[in-house]
């Protein structure tokens, strides 16, 4: 067992890898990905005084106790190198330049828990867990060898990382049921977010060591005796309770000698029948506390853990809590989403798992999938991401029996839909332990969930949106009544195409032709004619000008904008975006990336060919030539959001001038959303983009940079 401050060799990591990866093949591109890191990080140091190769190996190293495959071992080794991607996907292979990469994007995100880029750290973070598992488990890991070496960062940083860690990374460890790094993420985070706690629970566990030991040896030898007369094989551990689980549970009100699980064993036999087996036998001898069983053989939680859990009064009267699996269990239970690398073998067992590893995912996926939707915004996102991944989630049962995890506060609706998207739609009540409960009831754990549906309901009702938790609802419900809008719009854009036909004394025979048609298709860049349809009715362009395309009187979409403005009466006190234009609604408007417009700069429109308007600087050299298409625009100033813009700042090259600069940040109101660093000789320069409500705010933020000692210059930029 390696400690927090051993170095890791690569004969050390193949040597784990050895144990299940047989391929030569694989474990040479191993190797080769730790000659080309080595060849990076010569002369790099960490902060903790340790050659830098040391953590990417102390890395995979991890990740060969998950039996993590070859792809993962070798894009954590190489995970830290400025290798770009087409090098990585020269030298080693595609999978594992697309992972590096992926983990790369991941890391440039080293956030405040607090922070609002938390919001922006979520995305990626979901991202990588919907795109490859592997991108999320390396950072993990990862994560947790910075944590075993915090001690080397200031105190302020250490506390950083800590909540960090516990509020967003080891939750997600949890989701995807790896626990073998969870455990130790949050202790280590609970070491340096709350050392007087921690130190307060170890010195109490210390205290009763001596007594506990010799009780868990004694009930340790009792139990083997009892199934060994059964001819049970088996293994018995005394498992250690987590200090963070232990500080879970003081929170909640309990007191030291009243957690029961401190005293707590752990058996393991072959079979899942040797699982009851054995229960019955200690149950026979030892009496259960009730309400404390628990059968996660028959009931699996969704991060596919699975055990069976008693707590018992043993000898001398103390409770233990006692837990049976098998071994492939308890893999499972360790590993989580990564415990198919430990099984190659493709039977039905490993097939299921993947399956419902693959449905664990999911809930990611309709997260994302949420926040693309229109009316989302990020504090929905945010919410959606604590609610569903980062709190704790209750298990309620279906009528057979079958176990389904939902968020605290779901609803029936919720259950419903994630039984089948069918039972939701067609939801018309529920009984909840055999009692009729209206739909927004909020669920409890262990509840027993009947849905009655109606074959013949028209849908779920469109108000139901409003009342469940989880984001898979939101979106079949969602999903459902835009199909039906699409519908609806489909038909009105249709009968305002021959409407306009019509009254130009077009016949449709002569107009509805396959070239005709093939000809508009191309040209307006839609699939179908009910697409064509569709942008008419939403107003992206007229009938007129569908029509007008085969008579070459069509006018250009820059011109259909200068009509719609001139036309159409101003709606500025209902406008919900961030610019207006005066006379025109549901235009596509982008702020220019190339000068980072802000509120209060003076600005101007510019009218493209496929892209709406986009919103420039006055000062912006990319539009100073160009006249003909650029408009008058306002600034909205009944809306209140944040900006980004580059601004380039100088230093001295002094310790500790990149966190003055972010604490200088943070108490100005502007968040930091991308640092790149630029060394020099003489100096460091720090390419920013940052966030800020105004021009008042940034031009303050400037200024008061400007006069820090160690700062050179500070310019706001244009790229």
């Amino acid at each position: 067992m390696h400690k927090e401050t051993d170095i890791i060799t690569i004969e050390e990591v193949l040597k784990n890898a050895r144990k299940y990866i047989t391929s030569k093949k694989e474990l040479g591109i191993i190797k080769k990905s730790y000659e080309l890191a080595y060849e990076r990080h010569i002369g790099q140091k960490r902060l903790c005084g340790e050659d830098f190769i040391n953590h990417p190996l102390s890395v995979a190293f991890i990740l060969t106790n998950i039996k993590a495959d070859y792809i993962t071992l070798s894009s954590a080794i190489v995970h830290e190198t400025d290798f770009s991607y087409g090098e990585l996907k020269e030298l080693l292979n595609e999978d594992i330049a697309h992972i590096t990469t992926e983990v790369k994007k991941i890391n440039k995100l080293s956030l405040s828990a607090d922070s609002e880029y938390l919001i922006k750290y979520y995305k990626k973070i979901l991202v990588g867990l919907c795109e490859d598992v592997r991108v999320i488990i390396i950072k993990l890991a990862d994560r947790l060898h910075n944590m075993r070496t915090l001690w080397a960062l200031p105190l302020d940083s250490q506390k950083e990382k800590a909540k960090e860690t516990l509020e967003i990374l080891a939750p997600i460890a949890h989701k995807i049921g790896i626990n073998y790094l969870k455990s130790e993420l949050e202790d280590l985070s609970l070491r340096y977010y709350k050392p007087d706690i921690y130190n307060d629970i170890l010195r109490n566990l210390n205290n009763t060591k001596s007594e506990r030991d010799n009780s868990i040896l004694e009930m340790k030898e009792f139990i083997s005796d009892i199934l060994k007369k059964h001819g049970i094989k088996h293994e018995i551990k005394g498992r250690s309770k987590s200090i963070f689980s232990i500080y879970n549970k003081l929170n909640n009100g309990k007191r030291f000698n009243e957690i029961y699980d401190i005293l707590a064993l752990r058996v393991y036999v072959e079979t899942e029948a040797e699982c009851y087996l054995s229960l019955g036998l200690i149950h026979s001898k030892f009496k259960p506390l009730s309400k404390r069983f628990k059968d996660y053989i028959a009931m699996p939680k969704q991060n596919m853990y699975q055990s069976l859990h008693t707590t018992i009064f043993g000898i001398d009267g103390q409770l233990f809590e006692i837990q049976i699996r098998t071994y492939e269990m308890d893999q499972i239970a360790e590993y989580g989403v990564a415990s198919h690398w430990a099984y190659k073998e493709n039977n039905d067992s490993v097939v299921a798992r993947k399956n419902e590893m693959d449905q664990k995912l999911q809930i990611f996926r309709n997260i994302i999938e949420s926040n693309n939707d229109i009316d989302s915004n990020d504090e929905d996102f945010v919410k959606s991401v604590r609610n569903e991944v980062l709190n704790e989630e209750i298990y309620v049962y279906t009528p057979k029996g079958d176990v389904i995890e939902l968020p605290i506060g779901a609803t029936p609706i919720d259950f419903a839909y994630k039984v089948h998207t069918d039972v939701g739609d067609k939801m018309v009540g529920a009984l909840v332990n055999d009692n009729i409960v209206p739909l927004d009831y909020e669920l409890k754990d262990g509840d027993i969930v009947k849905v009655n549906v109606n074959k013949n309901s028209k849908g779920p009702n469109k108000e139901w949106v409003n009342i469940v938790k989880t984001s898979q609802a939101k979106n079949r419900i969602k999903t459902f009544y835009t199909k039906i809008d699409k519908e609806i719009n489909v038909k009105k854009g249709q009968e305002l195409f021959d409407k306009e036909l019509r009254k130009l004394k077009i016949p449709f025979s002569e107009f509805n032709t396959e070239k005709n048609i093939k000809y508009i298709l191309e040209t307006v860049n839609e699939e179908t004619l009910d697409d064509v349809y569709l942008c008419i009715a939403n107003n992206k362009y007229t009938a007129n000008y569908v029509i007008n395309l085969l008579y070459k009187e069509t006018k250009s979409k820059e011109e259909i904008i200068i009509d719609k403005i001139t036309t159409t009466a101003s709606k500025i006190e209902n406008n919900k975006a961030d610019i207006i234009v005066d006379g025109i609604d549901g235009i596509k408007i982008s702020l220019a990336s190339c000068c980072k417009p802000v509120k209060g700069d003076e600005i101007v429109g510019y009218i493209t060919k496929t892209k709406g308007i986009t919103v420039h600087r006055n000062i912006c050299p990319n539009i100073s030539k160009i006249e003909e298409r650029n408009i008058e625009i306002l600034w909205n100033n009944n809306i209140i959001n944040k900006y980004s813009t580059n601004i380039i700042i100088k230093v001295e090259k002094k310790e500790n001038a990149l966190l003055s600069l972010i604490s200088k940040a943070s108490t100005s109101n502007v968040n930091i959303q991308t640092i790149n660093t630029i060394n020099n000789m003489d100096y460091i320069t720090y390419d920013l983009i940052i966030m800020v409500e105004n021009i008042d705010v940034l031009n303050k933020f400037i200024k008061d940079t400007h006069q820090m000692q160690e700062v050179i210059e500070v310019e706001r930029i244009i790229k």
